[in-house]
């Protein structure tokens, strides 16, 4: 009876405690840290394609958020999860005219990372605590132009994307 009760032991010691461990690591990283997502639409096309996976980092100030991150977010309106452009901070002005350049406090904005152009125009500006976004593949992506509630309270917003992890041929960090 002894030696069950010693192997027990160090079962326990030697296996379960350490995977234990490691389960509990994992979810405190996951929840607070870093998560891993996947694309799933080509409205970020070409800076992430469809079926790339990337990591993202937890957001935890409004602060750190500047224009050009590419920022996962809930969408209340949409029901989902989803990833774009931060292109209007709170308090700012954004105008997008016919031929698809995006003004900021009116300011031309230079946008090396839009695949293509709309001609869906807005006029917005955005609310303290709150983003607009924008998908760089522009003709496909159902961002703020068209939504009904066009901007994005900082509580709904979940993290930044920060680096390519798969497929490997396209590992690397986000632009």
């Amino acid at each position: 009876m002894g030696i069950i009760i010693k192997f027990t032991k160090k079962i326990i010691k030697d296996y379960l405690f350490p995977v234990l461990i490691a389960i509990i690591l994992y979810l405190l990283i996951n929840r607070f840290l870093v998560y891993k997502i996947r694309i799933p639409s080509p409205s970020m096309y070409p800076t992430l394609k469809v079926g790339d996976q990337a990591f993202a980092t937890r957001v935890y100030s409004e602060k750190s958020i500047k224009r050009g991150d590419i920022v996962i977010f809930y969408s209340d309106e949409l029901k989902d999860r989803l990833i774009k452009r931060a292109i209007g901070l709170p308090g700012d002005r954004v105008k997008v005219d016919k031929k698809g350049n995006v003004f900021v406090n009116g300011k031309k904005l230079k946008q090396n990372y839009v695949k293509n152009k709309s001609d869906k125009t807005g006029d917005f500006k955005v609310p303290d605590h709150c983003f607009l976004f924008l998908g760089d593949n522009r003709t496909v992506s159902y961002d703020s132009r068209y939504w009904k509630h066009p901007y994005i309270n900082f509580k709904k917003i979940m993290g930044k994307a920060r680096i390519i992890v798969f497929p490997f041929n396209r590992f690397g960090f986000v632009k």
